[in-house]
This record gives structure tokens, C-alpha cells and sequence, in this order.
């Protein structure tokens, strides 16, 4: 049965006080680095306040219906009508893209990815089935509702770089993190030890509608139920973890800081397979992977 790795509370990285006075309706990480929880995701927004048009970038699109609540923070954080200079995703998943395709247009802003996910984004395939049978909570039983079909904004869509550069993103680097998806991504700033993870490890029992409300830090590995490959989602973050990061910021979940945050990595990291990976469930026996295909499905 998978675990949670216990997390001190006091090790989470905003600061409630500080953002009430800010005003900005996001959760600051660092000067430039905020995040906005949307009901059972986090979106990021990378940039100054006040950074004005197209000085600033959003990490992910949130989950459908979402549009108003991220164009709010938006404006508030960096200035009425700034538009980012792109859209940076951690992969597809439903709930990372749910109105990218609304604000790409709207925003006339470019979309980053992973070559690997380019098939969910371009309209030409869908993700694997979810695995109810994972995780025991009820976001996890209703996992066959989740939408599964691609987007498409291959109008916008620009591959990252394979030289690991973020170009929108000066000084950050992107990190393949597969494993929750086959072209999942992690965003790393070597400069203050800073990562956005997506969903390659969470903060939360992503499983649970209880832990999902409370949001009590934990450490857990990708969420179950739409997980593809267990090996590759291992070796991810035990990559994540040797690089010993000073924050965290998870697209579930509180982001956490300081030595609990790598403590706790390093936890998961090294009892990887008895706490994060199920003792069953389709991809534990069968992975998902591009190379042969299984990743894809027809729309």
C-alpha cells in the first residue's frame, strides 16, 4: 500500500500573512515566483509584480472554467491587460490545460511543451485511460471521468529547446520528469534553488477529496490514477531530489521550502517504490510509454 512522507507544516513556502497584504490573489514563493490554487490544481506565474505586458509567464492552465480566476491574478500581480510572454506547460493532463486553449487566444501567447506531449496538444491523440483501481480515495474512483482527449493549439505550440533552455523563462532550465506522463517536465533555477515540478511528485494525497480540502503537506509521488510508467516516475524524482532544491512548488498541493522539503524528497526518493507505487493497477503491470505507442490513444 503506497505512504505518505510526513511534512512540518512549518516547512510550507508562502507566506499567508505576507500575501493577504500583497493583495495580488496568488501565493508568493520568491519575488518573481507565485502560484494560485484553483480548486485541485496550482497555476504558476513566474515574473515581477507589476512586470507588465508580456513580462511575465504562466506554468500551466488550470482545470476547465478557470479562465476568469487566472486572468484575475493576472491582472492584479502584474497590471490590467498584461499579457505573458508564453504558456508554459508541465505536460497535458486535463486539469494543466483545462482553458489553454481559451487564454492562448485570447492572450495571443505561444504554448511550450515537450516534444512527447506535443500529440495531447495538437489534437492528434489522447492520454491512456485513468486507473480507478489506484490510490483508494475518491478522486481516484471517479478517475474515469477525467477528461482524457486532446487540445489543440497547434497554431501556438513550440517545442522546449534541447538544449534545456526555457526561452521565455531567462535563467530557468526544463528537466524531463517522465513517468506521470511521457513528456512530463520539471522547471529548475539552479540561481536560488528553485523547482516547479508539475505533477511529478505532489504535496498532497491527490487520491483523497479529504486531503484534496485540508491540503496538510506530505510528500507523495505523482498522482496515482493517471500515472503511466512507475519506473520513469521513480528515476524522476530521484533526479528532482539530487538536486537538493531550496522550494518547491507542486501542481498539487502546498509548496514546501528549506531542509523538511529535502528531507522529505530524499525520503521519497530513496523508499520510492514501497510508498509512492501501488501494489497493482494497470500501469504497474503494463506502462504507458511513447516508444512503443501505448501512450497514445486515438481521440
Amino acid at each position: 500500500m503506497a505512504q505518505q512522507i510526513p511534512i512540518d507544516p512549518q516547512a510550507r513556502a508562502d507566506d499567508p500573512a505576507a500575501d493577504a497584504a500583497r493583495g495580488d490573489q496568488t501565493h508568493a514563493l520568491a519575488p518573481d515566483l507565485a502560484y494560485r490554487r484553483l480548486v485541485l490544481v496550482n497555476v504558476v506565474f513566474v515574473g515581477e509584480p507589476g512586470a507588465g505586458d508580456r513580462g511575465w509567464v504562466l506554468v500551466d492552465a488550470g482545470i476547465p472554467g478557470s479562465a476568469p480566476a487566472i486572468r484575475a491574478a493576472a491582472e492584479a500581480r502584474f497590471g490590467q491587460g498584461a499579457r505573458p510572454a508564453a504558456i508554459v506547460l508541465t505536460h497535458g493532463h486535463f486539469d494543466h490545460v483545462g482553458v489553454l486553449e481559451t487564454l492562448a487566444r485570447e492572450w495571443d501567447a505561444p504554448v511550450y511543451a515537450h516534444a512527447l506531449e506535443r500529440p495531447y496538444l495538437d489534437g492528434s491523440a489522447a492520454y491512456p485511460a485513468p486507473d480507478p483501481s489506484v490510490g483508494g480515495g475518491l478522486m481516484a474512483r471517479i478517475a474515469p471521468l477525467y477528461p482524457t482527449s486532446p487540445v489543440d493549439v497547434s497554431d501556438r505550440l513550440k517545442i522546449l529547446p534541447a538544449d534545456g533552455s526555457v526561452p521565455p523563462m531567462p535563467g530557468w532550465r526544463w528537466l524531463h520528469t517522465p513517468g506521470h506522463s511521457v513528456g512530463h517536465v520539471s522547471f529548475w533555477r539552479e540561481a536560488d534553488g528553485s523547482l516547479i515540478v508539475g505533477d511529478a511528485f505532489v504535496t498532497t494525497a491527490q487520491e483523497s477529496a479529504y486531503a484534496v480540502a485540508t491540503q496538510a503537506p506530505e510528500l507523495h509521488g505523482p498522482p496515482m490514477y493517471l500515472t503511466l510508467d512507475w519506473p520513469a516516475a521513480a528515476a524522476s524524482v530521484r533526479a528532482l531530489a539530487a538536486l537538493k532544491p531550496e522550494r518547491a512548488i507542486t501542481g498539487h498541493g502546498r509548496p514546501l521550502e528549506g531542509p523538511e522539503l529535502r528531507r522529505g524528497l530524499d525520503a521519497l526518493a530513496q523508499d520510492f517504490e514501497r510508498v509512492a507505487v501501488p501494489e497493482g493497477g494497470r500501469y504497474v503491470e503494463h506502462p504507458a510509454r511513447a516508444a512503443d505507442g501505448s501512450a497514445y490513444r486515438a481521440p
